[in-house]
C-alpha cells in the first residue's frame, strides 16, 4: 500500500534568493553536508559558510534529507550564520570538514577497489559453477570493465544549479517526472549471508523473529526463498539479475516507521511460511506460476510508500490521488514502481519467459497488490466466504480469490507472531499514524480517531482490529487449511486477550486517577 507525489522521491524545496524563486532538488541519499553546500551555492553564498535555513515566519528548518518540503508560495531563506565562535571557529570547522571529506573519499576508493576484486573473483567462480550463457558472460565482463573505469570518478557528489539537482553516489538517478536514468549494471554488493539449517527451518514458520536481521541478511533470505521454491529454475531467472532486482526493491522502500523494507520482508517471509504450512506448493493446489505471483506481489506490495495513507492522499488532493482518480492511489503507485523496476533489463527477473506468460503474471501481480487496499477488505473477504465451503483448486476464479486473501493475511499478519515480535510493530504503526494525524491537523484535514495521538492507546488500537478484521479473516482461511489454527489463529486469539487485559488495567488506572482528582478538588473547596 503506498506512495508519494513523485515516483522515486527526490526532494524539492524552494528558496528566496534576492527576491527570486530558486528551486533545489536533492536525493534522499544525500548527507546534510551535501545539502548544506547545495543550499549555499544556490543562494550565492560561499560553499563552506555556516548557514541557517528559515521559513517565512523565521522558524529554523533542519538541514537534512528529512526536511519538510515547501512551495513557491512559502519560500525558505538561507541565512549566513557567524555563530558564537567567530570567524576562527568557522575556519577551523571548515578545515575539519574538508579533512574528514578527504578521508571519506579515500576510504570509498579503497572500498571500490576491493569491491572490483571481489566481484571479479565471484563472477569467475559463478561462470565455472553455473555455466552462464556466453552473451551473459560477456555482458558481465563489460560491466566490470565499466566499473573499473568509473572507480576514479565516483568519489563525490555532482550537482547542477539553476534547476538544481544532486546525485550523491545514489544507486539510481531520477528526473523530476520519476523516470529512471543510468541504473547500476554491476552485480549488487550486499554481502552473501549463508543461511544455517536452523534459519532455513525458522523461515518456514510464522514465529520467525524479523527484528534480528540486517538488510543484507534479509536480502539473502529472500534470494534463498526464490531458489528454494524452485522459481529461479522454473522461470529461468539469471541469479545475478535476481540479486540486482532484490537490491533495487530494497532501495525503493522508504525509511518510514512502519511501511519500510523490514515490513516488506515480514510480509514476504509470512507468505513463504504459509506456502509451506498450507502445502500450497503441491501441484494439485497451486502452480509454480501462482507461487511466483504470490511471492513477487508480497515483495513489491508497498514499494515507495510515503508513510501517509490513501485517506490523506485523497483529502490532501496529492498528485497521486489526482493521477489515479482517488482509486487506491497508493496501491496503484506500488504496482507502477514495481513494473518500472522490472522494465529495466538489469532487473527483469522475467526476461526469459514468453511475452504472453509475462502479461498474465503482470496482471495477476497487479491484482494482488491492489487487493492490499483495506478499503476493499469486506468485498474480498465476502467473495472468499462464498467460495470456501466448496472450494475448487481447478477453478481459476476460486484460486484468484484465494491468492488475494493470502496476500491480505500476510500484509496484516504481525499479531500472528509472538508478542515480543509483534508488539514493536504496533509502536511503529502508531508512530506513523501520529505523524500523519499531526500533519492533517496542521493542514486542516480530517483526522481519523484511531490515528489521533490524543485519543488512541495501544490496546484500543489493537482490540477492534484483531477482533473484527484479523480473526474473522484467518478463521475463514482456516476452513480451507485447518492446520493454521494452532500456529496462526490461536496466537491471534491470545493477542486479543492480551490487549483486552491491558485495556482493563488502563481503564482501572484512569478511573482511580479520576477519583483522586475529584477528591482533591472537593478537598480544596472545603
Amino acid at each position: 500500500m503506498g506512495s508519494s507525489s513523485s515516483s522515486y522521491a527526490p526532494k524539492t524545496v524552494y528558496l528566496d534568493v534576492d527576491g527570486k524563486v530558486q528551486r533545489v532538488i536533492f536525493s534522499r541519499h544525500c548527507s546534510p553536508c551535501d545539502i548544506k553546500e547545495l543550499l549555499c551555492t544556490s543562494s550565492n553564498i560561499a560553499r563552506n559558510s555556516a548557514i541557517l535555513l528559515v521559513d517565512t515566519e523565521g522558524a529554523l528548518i533542519s538541514i537534512d534529507p528529512t526536511m519538510p518540503t515547501n512551495s513557491p508560495n512559502n519560500l525558505y531563506k538561507v541565512v549566513p550564520h557567524s555563530g558564537q565562535g567567530g570567524e576562527k571557529e568557522d575556519m577551523f570547522q571548515n578545515v575539519l570538514s574538508q579533512v574528514a571529506e578527504q578521508f571519506s573519499r579515500a576510504f570509498r576508493i579503497n572500498e571500490l577497489k576491493t569491491e572490483v576484486t571481489n566481484r571479479l573473483a565471484m563472477l569467475e567462480k559463478r561462470v565455472e559453477l553455473e555455466g552462464l550463457k556466453v552473451v551473459e558472460i560477456e555482458k558481465c565482463k563489460n560491466d566490470l570493465k565499466k566499473l573499473r573505469d568509473e572507480m576514479t570518478s565516483r568519489g563525490g557528489a555532482s550537482s547542477h544549479f539553476g534547476d538544481t539537482r544532486v546525485n550523491c553516489n545514489c544507486k539510481y538517478n531520477f528526473t523530476d517526472d520519476g523516470k529512471k536514468l543510468s541504473p547500476r549494471r554491476d552485480v549488487p554488493s550486499y554481502p552473501k549471508y549463508t543461511l544455517s539449517q536452523e534459519t532455513i527451518e525458522a523461515l518456514k514458520k510464522p514465529t520467525f523473529d524479523v527484528w534480528h536481521w540486517e538488510h543484507n541478511e534479509m536480502l539473502s533470505c529472500l534470494e534463498y526463498m526464490y531458489h528454494d521454491l524452485g522459481l529461479v529454475k522454473e522461470f529461468n531467472m539469471n541469479p545475478i539479475t535476481l540479486k540486482r532486482w532484490l537490491l533495487a526493491i530494497q532501495e525503493n522502500y522508504r525509511e518510514n516507521p512502519f511501511h519500510n523494507f523490514r515490513h516488506c520482508f515480514c510480509v514476504s517471509q509470512m507468505m513463504y511460511g504459509m506456502i509451506h504450512l498450507c502445502n500450497l506448493q503441491v501441484w494439485e493446489k497451486l502452480t509454480m506460476t501462482d507461487m511466483c505471483i504470490l511471492m513477487t506481489a508480497a515483495v513489491c506490495h508497498d514499494l515507495d510508500h510515503p508513510g501517509y495513507n490513501n485517506t490523506y492522499q485523497i483529502n490532501a488532493r496529492t498528485e497521486l490521488a489526482v493521477r489515479y482518480n482517488d482509486i487506491s492511489p497508493l496501491e496503484n503507485h506500488h504496482c507502477a514502481v514495481a513494473f518500472q523496476i522490472l522494465a529495466m533489463p538489469e532487473c527483469n527477473i522475467f526476461a526469459n519467459i514468453e511475452p504472453e506468460s509475462f502479461k498474465q503474471v503482470r496482471q495477476a501481480i497487479i491484482t494482488l497488490i491492489l487487493a492490499t487496499d483495506m478499503a476493499r477488505h469486506g468485498e474480498i473477504l465476502d467473495s472468499f466466504r462464498q467460495k470456501v465451503d466448496n472450494f475448487d483448486f481447478t477453478n481459476e476464479e476460486h484460486v484468484k480469490c484465494l491468492k488475494m486473501v493470502l496476500i491480505k493475511c500476510c500484509d496484516i499478519s504481525n499479531e500472528v507472531r509472538p508478542t515480543e515480535v509483534a508488539e514493536p510493530w504496533v509502536d511503529c504503526l502508531l508512530e506513523e499514524y501520529f505523524m500523519q494525524s499531526d500533519r492533517e491537523k496542521s493542514e486542516g484535514l480530517p483526522v481519523a480517531p484511531f490515528m489521533d495521538r490524543d485519543k488512541v492507546t495501544k490496546p484500543t488500537a489493537q482490540i477492534g482490529f484483531i477482533k473484527f478484521v484479523l480473526i474473522p479473516m484467518f478463521e475463514t482461511v482456516m476452513k480451507l487449511f485447518p492446520q493454521i489454527e494452532e500456529i496462526m489463529v490461536q496466537p491471534l486469539r491470545d493477542s486479543r486477550d492480551h490487549y483486552e487485559e491491558l485495556k482493563q488495567i488502563d481503564d482501572a488506572m484512569s478511573e482511580a486517577q479520576k477519583k483522586k482528582t475529584e477528591s482533591m478538588s472537593l478537598g480544596k473547596k472545603k
